[in-house]
């Protein structure tokens, strides 16, 4: 679940998401002349005190160690939404090729749509694994500005389809922050909301967080550079 995090196309950097939580892998090895053996408990290691070295639980107190926290509604409702956002993405970031002049511009749109690809086939793994709902096809279409904050009405997207060259690079770019900075919000909604304790729904939402941050100052970078 939620194995890779970022494949950067273009000749770019390739990166990794993991999501869900801490796994410990356990290897027997075993020679074809030596019976097997029980298979030895995982080690699970208990930080220690600032300046302090962590301890080895045994067997006996990895069993007393509570079980990680289950999703909540706030984290279903996070995931649906999140999908229908980068959906949007992905139909913006579709109008590059024909209409942008920057190539700047271009590589940056490949980024997103590549990394929001990738993260909407995790969450919809996250919500099958889980038995919830997956969002309509038409999810994104509808106006949902005040629970999916940064969406871009019809009209605004049809603005931007309607633009080409120079002007476009601009307006992408505009329209493209404000919708990172919406998926931004979102995530401060899923805490504000009680969510987020779930090990996989917390590591996703942070991922979400700190690449929509980088890229939200790249496209910054990027804009005043355009207007210079």
């Amino acid at each position: 679940m939620f194995s890779s995090r970022r494949r950067i196309v273009l000749a770019a950097v390739a990166a990794a998401v993991v999501l869900g939580g801490a796994a410990v892998a356990v290897a027997a090895q075993l020679t074809d002349d030596a019976p097997a053996g029980p298979v030895a408990a995982p080690r699970v290691v208990q930080p220690g005190a600032p300046g302090q070295s962590g301890r080895a639980l045994s067997p006996a107190e990895q069993s007393q160690l509570p079980a990680p926290p289950k999703h909540t509604p706030a984290d279903t409702q996070f995931m649906q939404r999140m999908i229908a956002h980068h959906v949007q993405a992905l139909d913006m970031t579709g109008l590059v090729a024909e209409r942008a002049t920057s190539k700047e511009v271009s590589l940056i749109a490949k980024r997103i749509e590549t990394s929001q690809r990738d993260e909407i086939a995790q969450m919809q793994q996250w919500l099958t694994d889980r038995g919830e709902q997956l969002p309509g096809p038409h999810e994104h279409h509808a106006d949902h500005d005040a629970v999916m904050p940064g969406m871009l009405t019809p009209e605004q997207l049809a603005e931007l389809a309607k633009t080409r060259g120079e002007q476009f690079d601009r307006l992408f770019l505009d329209r493209m922050i404000r919708h990172h900075e919406g998926a931004l919000t979102m995530v401060q909604q899923l805490y504000a909301a009680g969510g987020g304790l779930e090990p996989a729904s917390d590591r996703f939402a942070r991922e979400v967080n700190a690449d929509q941050g980088i890229e939200i100052r790249s496209m910054r970078e990027l804009q005043a550079r355009l207007a210079g």
